[in-house]
């Protein structure tokens, strides 16, 4: 799978998944304990003046089901919004606060709900990954219509956001998120939505990717601060450099046995097993860092390929290592391998260094999804159900 995210994520047609055969709010309070939890999350009056979560995500669901252009949708895409609705707001729970004058605000409620999406649909309700990660992508962004002209730069930030999120379905959401609670602005809210959609439109990024000329100008794109989205750069990369993304235990070293056999390996894992480093000597891995670094520097050096072998769950570990790559001017895969939750754990129980089931849902919780944004080359090589 190496489309973006936004443009390989539903497969129309035949129904693949659902979140729950009855969608009846009593039957989803006692089947989820997340929809419980929503019960009593307080929201500023000004804005939500309908009350707590669960009363406001009871109305968006009803005013999404109300939406012609909803109704329109297939049945597997339907499914996908009811699923971001029901969860767009399922961490305010953990990051409602009230300040001194009284004001409540849930900040980075939206981030925080993304990782909780993509956990509960990957480990406790099995889901097709493109679904799951359309889920988790539409909880993320489901402010930005209400948003983007407030970013410092509207075209970067929706650009990115067409890359991971189908934006025709992120506005769907925006309008039941504004039509599902009681506030006094609800009309300019409207507008800000119908805004954005003439603007997507306008940026060639309705219910799209923006069409870069290639992965490249993507990449590029992306680096700078002031890029401009139709420049195609000239290509002066050499080869490259295989970054492995993936938790422990998901067959990222088997697939570079099989795919990747003539390339040398940079691996944090042997190289601790080498000099005796534990996963928790905050020292001795630093040392094992600065080793593989300068193994991959000799190897930049000479323009050699090569792979770097670590489970690079976060997007700030990730830059920093194709930062260094790039400054050498080498192109840079990022392979995302994954298999589903129950052959995962099986699979860790099987090697020779099991990661602790603790360590492993820690892990889980750190894991970022790496973006299209992030490299030449993104491939995500998923094992489904």
């Amino acid at each position: 799978m190496d489309a973006p995210l936004a443009e390989s994520s539903i497969k129309m047609g035949k129904i693949m998944w659902r979140l729950t055969e009855n969608i009846q709010w009593e039957s989803l309070r006692s089947t989820f304990t997340w929809i419980r939890d929503m019960e009593g999350v307080e929201q500023d009056p000004i804005h939500h003046a309908e009350g707590d979560v669960a009363i406001h995500t009871q109305m968006v669901l009803a005013a999404l089901q109300d939406l012609a252009e909803f109704k329109a949708l297939d049945e597997q895409t339907q499914e996908v919004l009811v699923a971001a609705a029901l969860l767009h707001d399922v961490e305010k729970r953990s990051t409602s606060i009230r300040n001194e004058q009284g004001r409540i605000s849930s900040p980075k409620h939206a981030k925080k709900g993304e990782y909780t999406s993509r956990k509960l649909l990957f480990q406790d309700i099995p889901t097709p990954f493109g679904l799951r990660e359309q889920v988790a992508k539409l909880v993320r962004y489901h402010g930005l219509p209400l948003l983007a002209f407030d970013k410092p730069n509207p075209q970067r930030y929706l650009l990115k956001a067409s890359t991971e999120v189908d934006t025709r379905l992120l506005a769907m959401l925006a309008k039941a998120d504004v039509l599902g609670r009681i506030c006094e602005d609800q009309d300019d809210l409207l507008y800000r939505i119908a805004c954005f959609e003439a603007y997507a439109k306008e940026q060639q990024c309705w219910g799209q990717a923006y069409p870069f000329a290639s992965d490249l100008a993507r990449f590029t794109y992306f680096q700078q601060e002031d890029g401009y989205p139709a420049y195609e750069p000239f290509d002066d990369t050499w080869s490259e450099v295989i970054l492995m993304v993936g938790l422990p235990g998901m067959g990222k070293d088997t697939h570079i046995q099989s795919n990747y056999p003539d390339l040398p390996v940079v691996s944090l894992d042997n190289l601790r097993r080498k000099h005796r480093v534990g996963h928790r000597d905050a020292k001795g891995n630093g040392r094992i860092i600065q080793l593989a670094l300068e193994e991959a520097r000799a190897y930049l050096r000479v323009q050699r390929s090569f792979v770097w072998n670590a489970t690079n769950l976060t997007r700030n570990n990730r830059s920093r290592l194709i930062d260094l790559f790039t400054t050498y001017k080498a192109s840079v895969k990022i392979v995302y391998i994954e298999v589903p939750y129950a052959i995962w754990q099986e699979q860790n129980l099987q090697r020779d260094y099991a990661v602790p089931l603790k360590i492993l849902d820690k892990m889980l919780n750190k894991l970022e999804m790496p973006s299209p944004i992030e490299a030449n080359q993104v491939s995500y090589l998923i094992k489904e159900n």
